[in-house]
């Protein structure tokens, strides 16, 4: 049964008799190892779930790096903290700009924003969006900062909004708030394989909207941004990374070392659980997910 704890604890003592290095993602950004894994956790509800996997990695001696959003499904500000006190990275798991666009009212292609007029560009549309979602994002960044130290963020996606909140970053830098890294613009995933849960499964592309391992097209170069000009270079690569389905395809490859040595995993704490009803819960809700999503996907495709 994949998807529990049990697995999840094999899938370590897999990966660690093969000889890999956790690393935060903090300091893989400072001084990434040869052959090692980058254990992203995104908690976007269920603190608690994040709380179990955070003493499992403890308890194996390997540390791990926890994105929390800011919404009242996902802080306990009692549970970051001992999240990082054991050892483990936390971050910011961000959707300011899906927030802004909610405040300004604005939707699809239609909107309501005092100064714009229907029928404006979109880049004007975003321009206004990304200066009131900077304002949340510094007073969200600070509030964080009072709990536990922040070096790195994440976006979040929310796989209904039209809006993707990394578009914040083609009108402002994030280093300028202290940031080392955000793992959508700061790992070459033409070198790192990068593995979700997204979807319940870990391939489960046809199903994902937004947690991609490149930022897609509609982020536009700006002249002479670094930002938006390193991701664009990544975007289109072709990977020759090896596919799996199922949690035990990845441990029977990392046993018959057919694994690449550097490895980005990102995990949904609230997927994971020993307990059969929230098991079976979890299951038919992220499945009844993927066919809206898969609706979404096509609609999206079809409408290019």
């Amino acid at each position: 049964m994949d998807f529990t704890l049990k697995i999840y604890r094999e899938l370590l003592e897999s990966l660690l008799r093969q000889g890999f290095l956790f690393q935060t993602f903090a300091g893989f950004i400072k001084e990434p190892g040869d052959r090692v894994v980058i254990l992203r956790h995104d908690v976007d509800r269920r603190p608690e779930n994040a709380l179990v996997f955070a003493e499992i990695e403890r308890d194996f001696g390997i540390r791990g790096t926890y994105y929390f959003r800011i919404v009242s499904e996902a802080w306990d500000e009692e549970i970051i903290r001992k999240v990082y006190e054991m050892g483990h990275e936390v971050g910011y798991h961000y959707e300011d700009v899906e927030r802004a666009a909610k405040k300004l009212k604005v939707q699809g292609s239609r909107f309501r924003v005092q100064g714009l007029r229907i029928g404006s560009g979109s880049e004007e549309i975003e321009r206004r969006i990304a200066g009131e979602a900077i304002e949340l994002f510094r007073e969200n960044l600070e509030r964080f900062r009072r709990v536990v130290p922040v070096k790195t963020i994440c976006a979040h996606g929310s796989p209904l909004s039209r809006w993707d909140n990394r578009i914040l970053w083609k009108y402002y830098d994030y280093k300028d708030f202290g940031i080392t890294g955000e793992p959508y613009f700061d790992i070459d995933f033409s070198r790192v394989l990068y593995l979700t849960d997204t979807g319940r499964r870990w391939d489960g592309e046809e199903f994902n909207i937004r947690d991609k391992s490149f930022y897609y097209e509609e982020l536009k170069v700006v002249e002479n941004d670094p930002i938006t000009e390193q991701v664009a270079t990544r975007s289109k690569h072709t990977s020759t990374f090896p596919k799996f389905h199922s949690t035990s395809d990845i441990i029977k490859n990392a046993e018959t070392g057919l694994l690449p040595p550097k490895i980005m995993m990102t995990f949904h704490p609230q997927r994971w659980t020993d307990e059969f009803i929230p098991w079976a819960k979890e299951l038919v809700w992220q499945n009844l997910k993927n066919v809206v999503k898969y609706l979404i996907v096509r609609h999206r495709l079809n409408i290019e």
